[in-house]
């Protein structure tokens, strides 16, 4: 006994100490934690610095490759930061899968998407934004692409650090026309281009947002707002699940995997159509059983979206993979096209596979050190998501932005996504406020709270109004993401200009 007693004050003393180095730790922990996604970044920007010292040709202009290669290395980590939101946001605001998944499965499609079809896009922004005048040479060129991926990249930094969703498209285009300015004036710029570019900025959020209010719509009416939900699910949902894997398969096909490999029209279609036939068929018996035990759980039918949510995600996340990676890596292409021919417009601009590999391990590892805050933003606070809502937002803006790669035109799709989940809102709206009853929800009845009940007349009007026009999308968003698009082209411009100034000068040019 004597010997229990002594042990417990020890015991004690000694868990003391235990929980002032558990506590220790935890400090430790907090207090190194902000500084671990920066020094990641870092050690991946010095990787690209040595990587292009030890594989770079010497020559008069090799030091301007290799300090390009580091500059769209960090554009790549902050084109993946700030649009990883548009990728995977619907579907962790939906409940679909989890942050640490969503940001899992964004950095392999997003790589993915890169390295089998992200080289049409590059040519636009490499070549067709700004088309150099006589007289201009090639160290002039390099010095103007690097001014404005330089101005891209800081610009997109600030905008993260905010936790504003801005366009990584319209920073970069705005950068490479701020430096050709600065570079050669006004007419260096590709009028017909950038008219094109413009006007897809436009048509872009619409267009997106048409689509997913659309296809919601179509859902709704198909399978939510029946008076057998499930029975209708089990009809429709295998056919729009085809239809997904039709389309996608068919982009792959018409872009090709490997560039020796370009099927012919009618295969494409073929393979399109008998993909389409098995995806549809394997759904069959899954959505079944899926519905079955659904159902018997009493959960909503769109949780049956779940996993055709998963798959328009990743389907959107090698869509933005194919259609941004030029965002990262165009002028790095342009450049090293330049130092390799020595003119400032070459005629071909090759895409070498080191600086592929830079944009797709880039924007994978930008948006999973930096991208988790703006994701809650688009998948939570525009409006309120859920599975089937969040998936046809997805879709929408993947069969957007894969129709844009395909044309090579570098639309946003932050716009798409955006205008997405804006589209579906409003709509929701709509349906609300004309009061079209739901036959597949029962009315729900229950007892007044003391705060609910109406002191005056008026109060009761005021309350009956706003219960007519209840507001489903947060409007203060969608204004602060507006400001953001419209000021991004002149910001991004005007830092081009100085930098291009500071560079030249330092250069002795």
């Amino acid at each position: 006994m004597a010997d229990s007693a002594g042990e417990r004050p020890a015991l004690a003393h000694l868990d003391k100490h235990l929980r002032k180095v558990g506590h220790l730790e935890e400090a430790s922990s907090s207090v190194s934690r902000p500084f671990a996604a920066p020094g990641l970044a870092g050690t991946f920007l010095v990787i690209i610095l040595v990587f292009a010292i030890a594989t770079t040709a010497a020559g008069p202009l090799s030091l301007y490759v290799i300090a390009a290669a580091v500059i769209s290395g960090y554009m790549a980590l902050y084109v993946g930061a700030n649009d990883v939101a548009n990728n995977v946001g619907p579907a962790v605001g939906g409940r679909a899968m989890t942050l640490g998944t969503a940001l899992a499965l964004a950095a392999i499609f997003e790589a993915a998407g890169a390295l089998i079809a992200g080289g049409d896009v590059v040519e636009t922004i490499s070549k067709d934004i700004i088309r150099p005048q006589a007289g201009m040479t090639a160290l002039d060129f390099i010095l103007l692409m690097m001014a404005g991926s330089l101005a891209s990249a800081l610009w997109i930094h600030l905008a993260t650090y905010l936790g504003a969703p801005v366009s990584t498209t319209h920073s970069v285009v705005g950068g490479v026309i701020g430096a050709g300015i600065a570079a050669s004036g006004i007419n260096v710029v590709h009028w017909p281009t950038m008219g094109a570019i413009a006007a897809s900025w436009v048509v872009s959020p619409v267009m997106g947002g048409a689509m997913a209010a659309g296809l919601y719509w179509v859902i709704r009416r198909l399978i939510i707002d029946r008076p057998e939900p499930f029975a209708a699910a089990r009809r429709w949902l295998p056919a729009i699940v085809a239809v997904m894997a039709g389309v996608f398969t068919l982009y792959l096909a018409t872009k090709g995997l490997p560039d020796s490999w370009r099927p012919s029209l009618a295969m494409r279609f073929g393979i399109a159509a008998a993909v389409l036939v098995a995806a549809g068929a394997a759904s069959v018996p899954w959505i079944r059983a899926q519905s079955a035990g659904i159902e018997g759980a009493g959960r909503p039918v769109t949780a049956l979206f779940s996993l055709p949510l998963i798959a328009a995600a990743a389907l959107l996340c090698f869509a933005h993979g194919a259609n941004d990676v030029a965002n990262a890596i165009g002028p790095l292409a342009a450049i090293v096209a330049a130092a390799q021919t020595g003119t400032a417009a070459p005629t071909e601009v090759p895409l070498p596979l080191w600086v592929l590999f830079i944009g797709a391990i880039g924007i994978s590892l930008g948006l999973a050190l930096f991208g988790p805050t703006v994701i809650r933003t688009v998948g939570e606070k525009i409006t309120k998501m859920n599975p089937s809502r969040a998936y046809c937002v997805a879709l929408s803006a993947a069969a957007t932005v894969l129709l844009a790669s395909a044309l090579g035109l570098p639309i946003s799709s932050t716009h798409v996504a955006v205008g997405g989940v804006f589209g579906i809102g409003l709509l929701r709206e709509a349906i609300t406020n004309k009061g079209i009853p739901n036959p597949a929800v029962r009315p729900r009845t229950r007892s007044l709270r003391i705060s609910e009940l109406n002191e005056t007349p008026e109060q009761a009007v005021a309350r009956s109004r706003k219960r007519e026009r209840r507001k489903l999308v947060r409007r203060q968003y969608g204004i602060s993401i507006g400001a953001a698009w419209v000021i991004t082209v002149p910001a991004t411009a005007t830092i081009a200009i100085l930098l291009y100034a500071i560079l030249s000068a330092a250069s002795g040019n």
